[in-house]
């Protein structure tokens, strides 16, 4: 989505307020494949921003170690794809932060458009957000880790997605899927 007029997007992966599988809010755990492959996920679908959300030190460190290995140390010449993909990538505390950094360095703060594995009632399908894709604007994509995003983050919303419906009622894709498979129908060339 790179012509004239086209939305920007850019993309969190929220590791806090996420629910676990009891349904309490908790802090999910950041895993180094996320890290890797959503950057290149992002990458391939010229995604602005990659930003993983965690208030938990270690586990941003542990980004950090990552992006900085693969960004500015051996890994940079060991593998120059990876430290592409992994140039977008940033560590934030929240998602506010992430859509305060988007506003402080685009100008405008950007819409908030939340994944969900559940359908809401006011759940948009794929065709009328690539729609509102076309008027141009910043959107940030919100996925969640664990079971799922914080309910108050799908009630702050400008956006939900619709989920995506498997053949036989199954619904519990990796994040990394599910984010290739969004990416795709939201911003492949092809219907």
């Amino acid at each position: 989505m790179s012509e004239e007029g086209s939305a920007k997007i850019h993309l969190a992966l929220v590791h806090f307020p996420v629910y676990n599988k009891t349904g309490e809010v908790v802090a999910s755990s950041v895993t180094t494949l996320d890290v890797h492959d959503i950057s290149r996920i992002c990458r391939t679908f010229a995604v602005e921003n990659f930003y993983v959300s965690t208030p938990l030190q270690t586990q941003k460190e542990l980004v950090a170690r990552i992006i900085g290995h693969w960004v500015d140390g051996y890994g940079a010449e060991y593998n120059p794809t990876r430290k592409e993909a992994l140039l977008s990538c940033k560590v934030i505390d929240t998602v506010d932060e992430a859509a305060k950094d988007i506003e402080k360095r685009y100008g405008i703060a950007p819409q908030i458009v939340v994944t969900d594995a559940k359908n809401f009632p006011q759940s948009v399908g794929y065709k009328e957000m690539r729609s509102e894709f076309q008027k141009g604007g910043h959107f940030l994509l919100l996925f969640g880790t664990g079971w799922g995003l914080e309910k108050n983050l799908a009630n702050s919303a400008d956006y939900i997605l619709n989920p995506i419906d498997g053949l036989d009622g199954f619904n519990h894709l990796p994040v990394r899927a599910a984010i290739a498979i969004i990416l795709d129908r939201l911003l492949s060339k092809t219907e």
